[in-house]
């Protein structure tokens, strides 16, 4: 295979699981790419020859084995009968790549259940793990003590998946700024009545070509009676951006982003309770621009 590659320019890798290995009736233990596939991703690497690796699956997978030996890797799931010329056109940039992952792959099988909107931990971690044994004197510390070795992570994974909901790119990049709410406070019963508040962000294709963005907002209730997920996707659009061209991209929020279901009245009632919500605008689940909003 490595002889192979080596008398091309260009190498594209076709990889990941067949359609009866995912679905119903078809879970697996290993995430992993099955057979020898990764083992084949990195020979063609270590021939030096530029390639791509095409990913078609119906289920995150770990990639960790080979994803940093890979300039690059093109999702495109279980695809139907116009595939191949779909993943033709994104190849040779005909097509912008603009999908999103609507799932966040993990790093390691061991990290499954894993996914981005999920509730708060009492320890919330900021960097990964290390398998480095530590001598933690309890008795000056105490067993309650809030240092980084007693956060939620894994001791052997960097922190988060590898990649999260709403991982992306194309071929052109893109900056934010200037977010804003047509107001920083509504009365709750204002929402209750159908009024939204206006959120907007400018941005600008900062690339050498034509492209398209995915923005995406997400929201977090900062303090609730029902614990929230530290962040929910509220919206999102796709946009075309011309090279050098800045637009401005706006979405509403109201009872329906806001809310919840509140599991403790009988009948189950949609409520928002006043209080400041943190929103994040930008690219990705890692949004660049963040503001408030209180609901009074």
């Amino acid at each position: 295979m490595a002889a192979a590659a080596a008398h091309h320019d260009l190498v594209l890798v076709f990889a990941g699981e067949p359609s009866s290995l995912s679905g119903e009736a078809a879970s697996r233990s290993d995430l992993r790419l099955p057979g020898r596939q990764e083992d084949l991703i990195r020979t063609v690497a270590a021939t030096g020859v530029p390639f791509a690796v095409v990913l078609m699956n119906g289920r995150p997978l770990v990639t960790s084995g080979w994803i940093d030996v890979a300039p690059a890797v093109l999702e495109a799931w279980h695809l139907g009968t116009e595939a191949p010329a779909a993943i033709v056109d994104v190849l040779t940039g005909a097509a912008e790549p603009a999908g999103r992952l609507p799932m966040s792959f993990p790093r390691s099988t061991g990290q499954v259940p894993l996914y981005y909107a999920h509730e708060n931990t009492g320890r919330p971690a900021t960097t990964g793990g290390t398998m480095r044994q530590e001598a933690i004197d309890i008795g000056l510390v105490g067993p309650d003590n809030v240092a980084e070795k007693y956060t939620s992570k894994y001791l052997d994974l960097e922190l988060g998946p590898q990649f999260e909901f709403g991982h992306g790119s194309g071929y052109t990049s893109f900056r934010y700024a200037n977010a804003r709410l047509s107001a920083g406070s509504l009365p709750l019963a204002a929402l209750e009545n159908g009024e939204q508040v206006e959120v907007s962000v400018d941005v600008t294709n900062a690339g050498g070509r034509d492209g398209d963005e995915v923005v995406q907002l997400y929201v977090r209730d900062l303090v609730s009676s029902v614990a929230q997920p530290v962040r929910r996707l509220a919206a999102f659009a796709r946009r075309h951006v011309g090279v050098g061209q800045t637009i401005t991209v706006s979405f509403r929020l109201g009872m329906e982003q806001l809310g919840f279901w509140d599991t403790e009245t009988y009948p189950a009632r949609f409520v928002v309770e006043p209080g400041t919500f943190g929103l994040y605008i930008g690219s990705s689940l890692h949004a660049t621009q963040e503001l408030a909003f209180e609901v009074v």
